[in-house]
């Protein structure tokens, strides 16, 4: 009986790391969702999580990926799948780039740096917000991989064109420019929580950071929060950026509701490098971008954080990349959780694919390991969608892998 249970019984090996405990535990983004609901206050989970007004655009983002199946090819040799590609005229690992998220400090203490450092371990593209509670400077010095700049062009033309020079000194080599921000979107799951940048206290807050210990520690042991990137670097010579304080109310009253499409004439003129349009949500917007040279666009509609009821990223890939991939590259973002839907999105003509939730999910349930497992994740399942569907390079994932379901 002895030698039985010998041959078929193996105990796990203890593991000393409480973070890697929960960590394992997880298979799948919707898990390190659901650890990170477990382990955030409802304020913080739900300014992660949420979307605008009544959500069902955040909820339609992903549901498209999941109205979409594939047509997988049988009796290929995928022996060696290669998952790299090109994108803005540079060779990538993989279609992939890390979205810019805003106030990433609120998971985890360690913010746009754990990402940031995960990113570059993982050899992917990585986007800094201009709402980033870490400087330019700070991310530059942890990652020495592909960065690209995340701008708001905000009134204060000034500070925009300073952004710029301080993103292009520190090796930043992409703008992304967030188009479809000329005011903030409702979140009203904020509302109902009482969440506000910064949070407000009061007994329900008191109460939430009671029950996460952890993230509460964590968060209060982090350090003064500053927004480095969002004032001139002359405005405070001490922090050299505006506190979470002054936050909400500067941002507000800095969206400019004036940009115009001569305003990207003007960003050609103080960068040279490429410059991406995140935002474009028709096919119309998409043609403009084409012939306003750009290089790029990214398909979005913000995580449906902006306007409820615009269209599901996803249904706008094929139209717009048969219309206009020839002419700059067509990316996508919302709903990205695995790497079969980068899959998917590439066989509808996307260059690649920007994941911003997912990333922040992990990082609220596991800090940097979480992302560096989530970045793990990607790459494996992309690898394996592809030896599935008989892909053996990224060029071989065709239109004809793929179809819409019916019902």
């Amino acid at each position: 009986m002895f030698k039985t249970l010998r041959s078929v019984i193996r105990f796990r090996k203890f593991e000393t790391d409480p973070v890697a405990r929960r960590l394992a535990r997880c298979a799948s983004v919707e898990d390190l969702r659901t650890l990170a609901e477990r382990r955030l206050p409802k304020g913080v989970f739900g300014y992660i999580d949420g979307a605008a007004e009544d959500e069902r655009t955040g909820v339609r983002n992903c549901d498209a990926y999941h109205r979409l199946e594939f047509r997988p090819r049988v009796l290929r040799d995928v022996t060696d799948v290669d998952p790299s590609t090109t994108l803005l005229g540079h060779p990538i690992k993989m279609p992939l780039v890390l979205a810019p998220t805003g106030f990433s400090r609120i998971a985890d203490s360690q913010g746009e740096l754990a990402v940031a450092r995960a990113a570059d371990r993982a050899d992917i593209t990585y986007s800094l917000s201009t709402l980033g509670t870490r400087s330019i400077e700070e991310v530059a010095a942890v990652n020495s991989g592909a960065k690209w700049f995340q701008v708001y062009v905000w009134k204060d033309r000034g500070l925009v064109q300073e952004l710029i020079e301080r993103a292009r000194e520190a090796g930043f080599e992409t703008l992304l420019i967030t188009v479809d921000v000329p005011v903030l979107g409702r979140r009203e799951r904020d509302v109902r929580f009482g969440f506000t940048l910064p949070p407000k206290l009061g007994l329900d807050t008191i109460i939430d950071g009671v029950r996460n210990p952890g993230w509460t520690w964590d968060f209060l042991r982090g350090g003064p929060i500053i927004f480095s990137s969002a004032v001139r670097k002359d405005v405070d010579s001490d922090a050299g950026g505006v506190d979470a304080m002054g936050l909400a109310e500067y941002v507000n009253k800095q969206f400019d509701p004036r940009l115009v499409w001569k305003d990207i004439d003007w960003l050609r003129s103080i960068w040279d490098g490429p410059i991406v349009l995140k935002g474009i949500q028709t096919l119309e917007d998409a043609v403009l971008s084409a012939d306003m040279g750009v290089d790029g666009i990214v398909l979005s509609n913000h995580g449906g954080r902006q306007l409820d009821d615009a269209p599901p990223t996803l249904e706008l890939v094929k139209p717009v990349a048969d219309e206009v991939g020839h002419r700059l590259d067509v990316m996508c973002d919302g709903g990205i959780r695995r790497g079969s839907d980068i899959a998917k999105a590439i066989a509808l003509g996307a260059k690649a694919c920007l994941a911003g939730r997912a990333y922040f999910y992990a990082l609220g349930a596991g800090g940097e390991q979480g992302v560096d497992l989530v970045l793990k994740w990607f790459d494996e399942g992309f690898r394996r969608s592809m030896a599935l569907l008989g892909a053996k390079k990224v060029s071989e994932i065709t239109p004809e892998m793929v179809r819409w379901r019916r019902s």
